[in-house]
């Protein structure tokens, strides 16, 4: 038997491991499978429990108002070392460059522990962009005993880094596995916040800004671009943005775009309402990572509030456009797709380079050939 500790703390992971833990019950006789929430986005993250039958073993609760990073580290390296201690799993596993993320692989390495990291090789090569994922990241691929890239580029990100060949496995990504999943259930909108937009009248915008280098003047800015674009395109566009529930991102947004009639500030969506929202839009404006690899596989071009991304695929297949924080920008390249249909066509009609919604199959059957040597 393999024994599996599957570690998660955010919205993002709990979609992205999903699949995977799917994956690992298909094989019972083979994989022990103990999971363990840090609750780093308590609220956020409970939904996709029930929604993906997602039990855990064990819950550290850690979410605190307005918590630092500091927090977040400290206390998931020294609650998840003595599970560590406890479990003794052959594997640590941890998704993506989250802080949760960074300090389950540390707490794992101390206890000499290997850690399997799924999404492994997203650089941007800037340590403040994104802040602190970069680091985050490269940290989790350095204690990893197996890196699960999910592109081509990732594995070249890894080997340019001194990443051994052998420890590496191109998967895709699994977020087409869970996005692919739940786009092909039936949801009733019903008694929703969805249930308010006119999704089949207007053409939809659907925006998500949040990330920590965002916060300040940049989040301003893209709020003011928004607000410029739903005055603008008043009768034909509505402007829909889940607005996340930390206090730095709820107050510039409401300062700037609380009522506009055009605009509609709602609270974060379950998960496969978000899907059914974006399956429902128009175009997509985001500084999400996990957003950049999921809209392409339902044909939504996507605008990039971020000055880098370490999605380079996605720009390069034509899904994706990187526009930066700065309003002109933002509302240039909007308005270019809401006018020009030629240019919308090419992006909605780009070839997603994530994956095949087979990533968590490749996963599971290289750790079953870790087993057998």
């Amino acid at each position: 038997m393999i024994k599996i500790l599957t570690v998660f703390g955010t919205r993002p992971e709990a979609i992205k491991m999903a699949p995977v833990i799917k994956q690992l019950r298909a094989y019972p006789d083979t994989f022990v499978n103990r999971v363990c929430i840090t609750a780093q986005h308590r609220q956020m993250l409970d939904p996709f429990l029930n929604l993906f039958d997602i039990k855990p073993d064990c819950d550290l609760d850690i979410m605190q108002e307005d918590q630092s990073l500091e927090h977040i580290t400290v206390t998931v390296l020294r609650q998840l070392g003595e599970i560590i201690k406890k479990e003794r799993p052959d594997y640590l596993l941890v998704q993506g460059d989250t802080t949760t993320s960074m300090a389950a692989s540390l707490a794992s390495f101390y206890q000499k522990v290997k850690v399997a990291h799924v999404e492994a090789g997203l650089r941007t090569w800037n340590v403040l962009q994104p802040y602190p994922e970069e680091i985050n990241r490269k940290i989790i691929d350095a204690v990893s005993n197996l890196c699960f890239a999910h592109t081509p580029q990732a594995r070249q990100n890894l080997l340019q880094e001194g990443i051994g060949e052998e420890k590496i496995e191109v998967t895709g990504n699994t977020v087409i596995d869970a996005l692919l999943d739940v786009a092909e259930r039936n949801i009733d909108v019903k008694g929703t916040a969805l249930e308010n937009i006119p999704l089949n009248k207007k053409k939809v915008i659907l925006v998500t800004a949040h990330r920590r280098e965002s916060f300040g003047e940049p989040l301003t800015n893209i709020c003011r671009a928004i607000k410029e674009i739903a005055l603008k395109y008043s009768s034909g566009v509505c402007v829909v943005y889940p607005v996340h529930l930390n206090p730095n991102v709820q107050k510039t947004v409401h300062s700037i775009l609380k009522g506009i009639e055009n605009v509609l500030l709602i609270n974060p969506l379950d998960y496969e309402y978000f899907v059914h929202l974006m399956k429902k839009s128009f175009l997509i404006l985001t500084d999400s990572g996990g957003i950049q690899e999921e809209a392409p596989s339902l044909g939504k071009p996507v605008l990039v509030l971020r000055k880098v991304t370490e999605r380079p695929e996605v720009v390069g297949a034509g899904a994706v456009e990187v526009v930066g924080t700065q309003p002109e920008k933002i509302v240039e390249s909007t308005a270019q797709l809401l006018e020009d249909s030629e240019k919308y066509q090419r992006m909605s009609k780009a070839i997603n380079p994530y994956g095949d919604g087979k990533a968590s199959q490749r996963i599971v059957k290289r750790l079953l050939r870790e087993k057998h040597g």
